[in-house]
């Protein structure tokens, strides 16, 4: 499994606003310039993240964007799962193929898609956020 260059852009981004957006919006060419991240892909993202709820806007000049919920109700898996799609390395079998296929599935695959899962969904945003800004050392003050 390979995740996209637009959910791991998006989830860095997440994880910049959830650092940075404890006090106010934040502009997304600040979130773009810190993370060295293309305005526009940007743009997409959270438009995408927009309208599934998990970030609000603030128009205007000095507009920008802020969580739609408190950083340690966001799990990773969510951002993904809105960003990529399903998690699932392998599809469960439909019936019609050869054996072997379900007899892999039930042994390995789907034992694997449970686990990627659980790793997904037991880390939040502040978490992430949390972890990152104890590894920055002297530089900017962070919000949670």
């Amino acid at each position: 499994m390979r995740l996209s260059t637009k959910c791991r852009y998006g989830l860095r981004a997440m994880i910049d606003l959830a650092l940075f957006s404890g006090r106010s919006h934040v502009a997304l060419r600040d979130i773009a310039d810190r993370q060295q991240i293309s305005l526009k892909y940007l743009e997409q993202d959270f438009s995408i993240l927009k309208r599934a709820g998990l970030v609000r806007s603030v128009k205007g000049a000095q507009g920008g964007y802020l969580l739609a919920r408190p950083a340690n109700e966001i799990h990773v898996d969510e951002v993904i799962r809105i960003l990529e799609g399903d998690l699932n390395l392998i599809d469960p079998p439909k019936g019609d193929e050869p054996p072997i296929r379900a007899f892999l599935y039930t042994g390995i695959w789907n034992d694997l898609n449970g686990d990627v899962a659980r790793v997904l969904h037991s880390e939040t945003l502040a978490e992430l956020a949390e972890e990152y800004a104890g590894t920055v050392s002297g530089g900017s003050m962070y919000y949670l």
